[in-house]
């Protein structure tokens, strides 16, 4: 098997895990929260970002975890859990590098491209009929 076959093996394994997980953990917080917020949102977005922190640590500091492991599950399984643990591992990067500026940016671009593309994306579908 190709390395990039197994690589991409390994981040549709861990996507299908971690897209269930959300699932489930989205829906969990949901339903004990109440509908008046979208509490299982931020639930996994919160979750992702502490389980990227730590497996990053382990990848990075502690030299713990092999390249298929970091794929497996901060691509893999994070990635389908959700990105925006990824959106707060780079911007924290950014800022851990001293590149403020660059940080804000980051989280400038992600809210405020990302809302422009939800309502763009809104639009098109009405304009289109859809």
């Amino acid at each position: 098997m190709t390395a990039g076959l197994e690589r991409a093996l390994l981040v549709g394994l861990g996507g299908f895990l971690g897209s269930v997980g959300r699932y489930w953990a989205s829906g969990l917080a949901q339903r004990a929260l109440g509908p008046a917020f979208p509490y299982g949102t931020l639930a996994v977005n919160v979750l992702g970002c502490l389980a990227i922190g730590a497996v990053m640590y382990l990848v990075e500091d502690r030299q713990l975890l092999a390249a298929p492991a970091r794929t497996f599950l901060a691509i893999g399984v994070l990635g389908g859990f959700t990105t925006f643990s990824a959106f707060g591992y780079e911007t924290l990067e950014q800022l851990r590098g001293g590149n403020h500026g660059l940080a804000a940016a980051n989280v400038a671009a992600n809210v405020i491209l990302g809302l422009a593309a939800v309502w763009l994306g809104r639009a098109a579908g009405q304009w289109r009929g859809l």
